[in-house]
């Protein structure tokens, strides 16, 4: 029923809005107010976007101010993680962490927060007839040691 917010009509109108060119960044130079670059080798400065995805808020009457870049930061580590399984060594050093000996707890910083819900009540740790998870993408074992 909001068609603007759909992420896959928006990739796809994306695709077509570039002629089926994958190449460059979704998210291009900012030229004026109403036009981006069609060069798309181009990327949106970090200020500009953080101003388009506070608008976007706005039009979805979501208050912007939590928000910021470092909220991507976050979620694609928790993301990294829990979904795509990542070793905690490849996500530091895709975050830049991998050569931040000083302070190795930043990493735990990003995939947890005491806002996260838990996702397996405490006695359900050891319960052999525990519910399975959801399939990994990488092996398709459904246990929760995957």
């Amino acid at each position: 029923h909001k068609p603007w917010l759909c992420p896959v009509r928006a990739l796809s109108k994306w695709i077509c809005l570039n002629k089926g060119n994958l190449r460059g960044f979704v998210f291009r130079k900012k030229m004026s107010p109403m036009r981006f670059s069609d060069d798309w080798r181009l990327a949106m400065s970090p200020e500009s976007f953080m101003h388009c995805f506070r608008a976007n808020l706005n039009d979805v009457a979501v208050d912007p101010r939590p928000f910021g870049t470092h909220s991507f930061r976050r979620g694609g580590t928790q993301y990294l993680v829990l979904v795509l399984r990542w070793p905690i060594r490849d996500v530091c050093s895709w975050g830049g962490w991998a050569d931040s000996t000083n302070n190795q707890s930043t990493i735990f910083k990003y995939i947890f927060s005491w806002t996260d819900a838990p996702t397996v009540q405490r006695e359900d740790y050891f319960n052999p007839n525990r519910e399975k998870a959801s399939p990994c993408g990488g092996c398709g074992r459904t246990c929760h040691c995957a």
